[in-house]
């Protein structure tokens, strides 16, 4: 299954923000990477390059190759509503980072694995792609034998308690998921129009 595999430091370094990671890295060098650091004259970026720029953060901060996105992005325009609140619902509504969201996983990669390696259940059957649009009402939890692993289990932290759209109980390892969030509920700092902008060229 693709996913990025690449230094995620430098990531980090790119958006000037801990998008992938704990961002520790940001507070010994924060400078964009490349050669000659922070002494390299720097153009001001053309309006492309600030829409592109928000896309790819967006790609990298939910885990989504190009296609993927773009799939997506089309999903959410034939939606009712605002395309760029439309995009951030269903991002937000993909089963890894559901799993992400409650504390399951500590990271979206590693909700990823665990959705991929079939520790996850939705509404009581095995599902193994991370991908998985869920729906309000949807039930996720970890299949009896993963609630027994060690290995699972200590990575499981409490939920933020920002995250309203999801429940889940942390002694029976079991969440729901309510509804699909309110844009200015979700904390990622993306702007969403500017990724609209750059796919209506």
């Amino acid at each position: 299954m693709a996913r990025y595999t690449g230094p995620k430091n430098r990531i980090c370094r790119i958006f000037g923000e801990p998008i992938l990671g704990s961002g520790k890295s940001l507070s010994k060098n924060s400078n964009p990477p490349g050669q000659h650091g922070p002494t390299r004259k720097r153009k001001a970026p053309s309006e492309y390059a600030v829409q592109l720029k928000e896309k790819q953060k967006a790609k990298y901060t939910y885990g989504l190759l190009e296609k993927q996105f773009a799939n997506t992005y089309v999903e959410a325009s034939r939606l009712k509503g605002a395309t760029g609140e439309n995009l951030i619902k269903l991002l937000e509504a993909r089963l890894d980072n559901a799993v992400f969201r409650m504390g399951i996983a500590p990271t979206r990669p590693a909700a990823r694995q665990l959705v991929s390696h079939k520790h996850v259940m939705v509404n009581g059957h095995i599902v193994n792609i991370p991908s998985y649009t869920l729906k309000p009402g949807d039930v996720i939890e970890l299949k009896p034998k993963s609630k027994a692993n060690n290995t699972v289990t200590a990575m499981i932290r409490p939920k933020n308690t920002r995250i309203s759209w999801l429940d889940f109980n942390e002694k029976d390892l079991v969440g729901t998921y309510i509804a699909h969030p309110e844009r200015e509920a979700v904390p990622e700092n993306i702007k969403e129009q500017l990724i609209v902008e750059l796919y209506s060229k």
